[in-house]
């Protein structure tokens, strides 16, 4: 018996830091994903349309617009699964419908955020 491959993923990344939006993209692209990334949620926003993205993984730290008020329109409008990326302690009582994953993270937490999102 074979466990079925994990499904593969259009992710949007909403990352400030230029360094790491770039390695994670490669991250997410080696595990066999598709991604584009952007710098603000501004961007994002923007970005964004109804079915063109199964997950957004999101930095909580942004300038301007902050990654939890992204996460909260993306989830009010359109229903998509939002992965919290920070060095942030999870929250006692996590928003509804968003998954975190605290900085620096494996591979396999990645992993693991992305099937639980999908």
């Amino acid at each position: 018996m074979t466990n079925a491959p994990p499904p593969k993923l259009r992710v949007l990344l909403v990352e400030d830091d230029a360094d790491t939006l770039a390695a994670t993209l490669k991250l997410l692209e080696a595990l066999g994903h598709w991604a584009t990334g952007v710098k603000s949620a501004e961007a994002a926003i923007s970005r964004f349309f109804e079915g063109a993205f199964d997950v957004v993984m999101v930095d909580i730290g942004l300038p301007a617009l902050s990654g939890h008020d992204l996460a909260e329109r993306l989830l009010r409008d359109y229903r998509v699964p939002v992965i919290f990326v920070t060095g942030q302690a999870q929250p006692a009582k996590p928003m509804a419908g968003t998954a975190w994953l605290r900085k620096p993270y494996t591979v396999e937490q990645l992993t693991e955020a992305l099937a639980l999102a999908a």
